[in-house]
């Protein structure tokens, strides 16, 4: 039977991994620490990302290659370049499709909703970066060293690794005020980890999808303000109290915190409307956004807020998203 071969096990790549494998299909999934969902049908494998002859060996037959790494953000600029370089070099020689689990970052600063054919007009060197691994994996594919390469491109995740999983959800559980870094009512696109993992799984899949980008099926545009009130009413939390870090002392936190002096890269994210279009997979492949309230219980029971609960059955288990927090993913 072909496999999948996933690389990186975060909350994306755990995530997809457990979808293929509820299919039928085979997955193998590739980190530093061996790590991946407990599931008969995912084989979990130590190796490093960087290391392009083992990838090469690992992708051999495969249905598709998977790129779910996510390095640390203050790593970006050192440890992106040679993992992209690996995978392409696996997908060149295995002759296996590329998919890149990308995210909106090449835009740069947008004045409207974003589309796939918005340019990719990022200038800073770490947003730039993220458009050119799609740019070299497009111009590999053109010049016919590798198959075929999509790459999904969503927002800012519900579940994990974003602005709301790092800085709000615990908070709002606990019912405390909520310090957020950042406006509290500009419309801000947020993207379900189930969603991503669903739209990966069809860009590996359906060849409609091949050498081209697509934005993830994601739920209407909601402000924090928005998004934290529903997220106390979905789990029966107290009302949000919410009060906005100044930026200068965001800037200060961010002097001795290599995490938090990163966020402050895409704070024009959150600074005016980031609005993500994706009708166009929507009419392509039929893909709708999980329901909202369903994509919040699933964030509360992986910051530990609902005793018993666990993510839907196309998450990681909440154990594997917590030693993933925060990791390179590699």
């Amino acid at each position: 039977m072909a496999v999948h071969l996933i690389v990186g096990a975060g909350m994306v790549g755990s995530t997809t991994a457990r979808q293929l494998a509820e299919r039928g299909e085979q997955v193998r999934i590739v980190s530093r620490s061996g790590r991946g969902p407990a599931h008969p049908r995912v084989e979990r494998i130590a190796a490093d990302a960087v290391d392009a002859d083992r990838l090469s060996e690992l992708a051999e037959g495969a249905t598709a290659i998977y790129n779910c790494l996510n390095p640390a953000y203050h790593r970006w600029l050192t440890d992106w370049p040679p993992m992209a370089a690996a995978l392409l070099t696996a997908a060149e020689r295995s002759g296996a499709p590329l998919v890149i689990a990308g995210c909106l970052y090449g835009y740069g600063e947008v004045t409207g909703p974003m589309t796939e054919t918005n340019p990719l007009a990022a200038t800073h060197p770490k947003l730039k970066m993220r458009a050119d691994i799609w740019r070299d994996a497009l111009a590999a594919q053109r010049a016919g060293r590798i198959h075929a390469v999509t790459e999904v491109r969503g927002s800012n995740y519900l579940q994990a690794q974003s602005i709301f999983s790092f800085f709000i959800g615990k908070p709002l559980l606990a019912g405390r005020r909520t310090f957020v870094p950042g406006p509290l009512d500009v419309p801000h696109t947020w993207t379900s980890i189930n969603d991503m993992a669903a739209m990966l799984v069809t860009a590996a899949t359906d060849q409609r999808a091949w050498n081209r980008a697509w934005h993830v099926p994601s739920a209407a545009p909601l402000t924090v303000r928005e998004l934290a009130t529903r997220f106390t009413e979905v789990v029966g939390a107290p009302a949000p109290k919410l009060t906005p870090i100044p930026g200068v002392i965001f800037r200060a936190a961010g002097l001795l915190a290599p995490m938090l002096r990163e966020f402050q890269t895409t704070a024009y994210q959150f600074a005016r409307p980031f609005v993500m279009d994706s009708t166009a997979a929507t009419a392509t492949f039929g893909l709708h956004p999980q329901p909202l309230d369903e994509a919040l219980r699933e964030t509360a029971a992986l910051l530990g807020g609902l005793p018993g609960a666990r993510a839907g059955t196309s998450t990681a288990d909440p154990a594997t998203y917590l030693l993933d927090r925060g990791a390179a993913n590699a």
